[in-house]
């Protein structure tokens, strides 16, 4: 606030011009305008005038010295009777009379003699003083020895009464220099004597338990004056909500203002700006925009700090939308972001992966000047690595390391993930490393990254090393659980994956969808069928979605288990065979309504049947029929062409006729049983089987033909083949080139060399491409 000396008023100069004129300057609560006023006696005005600029020259540099929370002195103008009085009164040019500055000067000497007598130092000074100067002599004392032995006398004087005014100064000045226990017992004398306390009484000892960090008796006394019907002023509510946040008492803070705002009281700027904090840090995003939509509504302009925390804690709770709006406005308002501030728009801009608008701050802030912390180049490191843009994200690494920035870990391991991301596993290890060499304590976040690091790179030793180091700072998240044991599963460790899941289980690890997944992965290769049945329970109970290669792995236990059963009595009892059979069957319903459910079994069934586990993928395709489920063809084709290849046409035929008799149809079943005929040297079934899909209409698979036709061939059945080139050209069969050369083969070996040359000139026709072999099959 400033203040400027004003010249006196044309009347008032006149008056000076005739008598002694006292100007006075004075502060409440400020000793040394207490102390500075002046009385001048002139016949002309302009001598006082100069000496009222130069004092408020000297006043405006003690008021800069001090501050922006100086006291402004405010100029007491008075009239010529007025002053007249003053003169008379003989205050020498002070703001009390002289023997008001005496008494107070004789209190304050006693400090010097630790063993001087009250009594005897007030001597003089008796029936002198009125109460109210008494007042006086007691709000200007700096010690509370001194304070409290002048009121001591002051109780002894004749003038003497009690009141709420003097207790309520003592008071504060006890409160001053935390004398509570004195303070209490001020108070309490207070009360003893029938003095009622006021609102400025009671917020003067609240304040006092606010500063000294006696919450506990603060709310205990602020319950004691609101059941008095005493509402304390705002300067007290936020002196109290102020001192509770700073200890971090923020459900205290909110508790305070609910009762301020039920007592009546208006808040002001500096208690919205409080309460909100306190708000965002109980994480009551809600009721925080709530008082802050009111803070608007009162025309308050926000603080940046309080923008800060509403954007911040909005990011946190996914409202995007919400933060950037209040970040808009903050700019509309021309308030410049903070550090914390960008850090948390960059951080929302990163989850979302808006990167243009992460850039653009960055541009912003360079516009405004803001330098750039080492959180915002981290961020900046992980919006570069996203962007594939690995050698900005490493020149800005480099950038923060020369500016004598790099001291957060988190950096460290930005840079390190961004290795990682684009597999250079080695140099993520050596940011981590260069880490430690700098004396950066690691914490779960670095090990974490270390862990993912050895176990990208196989080596389980350093994985171990690091995870029981992780281990120390509690209990590791499911992310570097799920790692270390994929690794064990990985090399084919699965005792010590069995024993890390055990210890799983024994701490009662709660596990998220990724880990159930592996957990069971590792039971179905184990082939532990009871935990893994539990385990699929487990998750059926939690509602968890079970991922398809899951399942399919749990059926492929299953089928394993049970035909090994059947094959091997003596290793699997009836028990696990029957438990195994119905397990399977709920597993596949589970499996089957899921979106692309039968596909994938259906693909686990020609992928069992490849490997030459026919019995398992029978088993699977046994558990589909008895659910009334037709597997694709391709997967029955499959199952068909592996009992064909392996010599066991019985199962083929039995497969090939239950699936016509539950499903009629399917040419890639009939193409299959063509050529599992042919592997077994039943030529003649192939060709009849053939023939009556030909009849039928059925689509004809040019490999199967192929197939067919060089059996045939082979054993000089010449007029069979003659019959199914003509079929296939009746038809218009769709034929490739292999199909050519094998007519064509075959038609030369029977020595009909016309109809080899027909069916070249088809060839040529139809616009086929022909082969190296085609020309040499000719030319022969």
């Amino acid at each position: 606030m400033a203040m400027a000396a004003a010249a006196p008023h044309a009347p008032m100069a006149a008056a000076a011009a005739s008598a002694n004129v006292s100007i006075t300057c004075s502060s409440y609560g400020d000793d040394e305008c207490a102390t500075s006023s002046w009385s001048l006696s002139s016949p002309h005005g302009r001598p006082y005038r100069r000496l009222l600029h130069d004092e408020a020259q000297r006043l405006r540099r003690a008021r800069r010295s001090q501050g922006p929370g100086a006291d402004t002195p405010r100029w007491v103008r008075r009239t010529t009777d007025q002053m007249s009085r003053y003169v008379e009164d003989d205050r020498a040019g002070h703001v009390y009379g002289r023997h008001v500055v005496a008494a107070v000067r004789a209190v304050r000497a006693t400090a010097s003699r630790p063993s001087a007598d009250m009594r005897q130092a007030m001597a003089s000074f008796i029936t002198k003083l009125t109460f109210r100067e008494m007042c006086v002599v007691l709000r200007e004392q700096r010690g509370w020895r001194q304070a409290r032995d002048f009121f001591a006398w002051m109780k002894l004087q004749m003038c003497y009464e009690p009141s709420v005014v003097a207790y309520t100064i003592l008071l504060r000045l006890y409160g001053r220099v935390g004398k509570i226990k004195l303070a209490e017992e001020t108070f309490l004398e207070m009360l003893e004597v029938g003095c009622e306390p006021d609102a400025v009484a009671c917020g003067t000892l609240l304040c006092a338990y606010a500063q000294w960090g006696r919450h506990k008796d603060m709310m205990l006394f602020y319950s004691a004056v609101r059941s008095r019907d005493i509402v304390p002023p705002i300067s007290v509510y936020n002196y109290m909500i102020s001192s509770l946040q700073k200890q971090k008492l923020h459900g205290k803070v909110i508790q305070v203002w609910k009762q301020m705002l039920e007592a009546g009281v208006l808040p002001t700027q500096f208690t919205y700006t409080v309460v909100i904090s306190s708000y965002v840090k109980e994480d009551l995003l809600e009721e925080a925009m709530g008082i802050f939509g009111e803070m608007r509504r009162y025309r308050f302009v926000p603080e940046e700090a309080t923008y800060s925390l509403l954007i911040s804690l909005s990011s946190k709770h996914g409202e995007g939308e919400q933060a950037l709006r209040l970040f808009e406005e903050m700019r509309a308002q021309g308030i410049v972001p903070s550090n914390y501030t960008c850090a948390s728009l960059l951080a929302l801009y990163y989850k979302n992966e808006d990167y243009s608008k992460a850039l653009a701050l960055f541009s912003e802030m360079e516009n405004n000047k803001i330098v750039p912390d080492e959180v915002i180049y981290g961020i900046l490191i992980r919006i570069y690595g996203k962007l594939g843009l690995y050698e900005d994200a490493q020149h800005t690494f480099e950038e923060i390391e020369k500016a004598d920035l790099l001291s957060d870990e988190q950096t460290y391991v930005a840079m390190a993930q961004v290795h990682m991301n684009v597999g250079h596993y080695d140099r993520g290890l050596e940011v981590l490393e260069s880490m430690r060499t700098r004396n950066v304590k690691p914490s779960h976040f670095s090990y974490s990254a270390l862990l993912r690091c050895y176990v990208a790179k196989e080596d389980m030793a350093a994985a171990e090393d690091s995870f029981r180091a992780l281990s120390k700072y509690g209990r590791p998240d499911v992310f570097c659980c799920n790692d270390l044991l994929r690794l064990y599963i990985r090399l084919g460790h699965l005792e010590k994956a069995r024993a890390l899941v055990l210890k799983m289980r024994q701490d009662d690890f709660q596990l998220d969808d990724d880990l159930y997944m592996t957990v069971m992965e590792l039971y179905c290769k184990s082939s532990m069928i009871d935990d893994s049945e539990k385990l699929f329970k487990e998750i059926q109970r939690s509602g968890k979605p079970l991922k398809i290669p899951t399942m399919l792995s749990l059926i492929e236990m299953y089928a394993r288990n049970r035909t090994r059963g059947i094959q091997k009595e003596q290793s699997l009892s009836k028990a696990i065979e029957e438990t195994g059979s119905s397990a399977a069957g709920m597993a596949l319903k589970f499996l089957l309504d899921m979106p692309g459910g039968l596909s994938s079994v259906s693909q686990l069934i020609s992928k069992l049947a490849r490997e030459g586990s026919t019995d398992e993928a029978k088993f699977i395709y046994d558990q589909l029929t008895e659910m009334g489920i037709k597997p694709d063809d391709s997967a029955i084709a499959t199952l068909i062409v592996q009992y064909g290849q392996a010599k066991q046409l019985e199962q083929a035929k039995e497969l090939f006729e239950s699936t016509l008799a539950s499903f009629p149809g399917g040419a890639h079943v009939y193409n299959a049983m063509v050529d599992a005929f042919c592997k077994c040297g039943k030529t003649e079934d192939a060709y009849h089987l053939f023939m009556e899909m030909v009849v039928q209409g059925s689509n004809r698979d040019p490999v199967t033909v192929s197939i067919l036709v060089t059996h045939l061939t082979k054993h000089g059945k010449f007029q069979e083949v003659e019959n199914i080139v003509h079929s296939c050209f009746r038809d218009e069969v769709q034929l490739d080139t292999v199909l050519y050369n094998t007519f064509i083969k075959s038609m030369l070996e029977s020595g009909k060399l016309h109809s080899a040359i027909s069916i070249y000139d088809c060839m040529v026709s139809a616009g086929i491409s022909r082969s190296m072999q085609t020309f040499n099959i000719m030319i022969r």
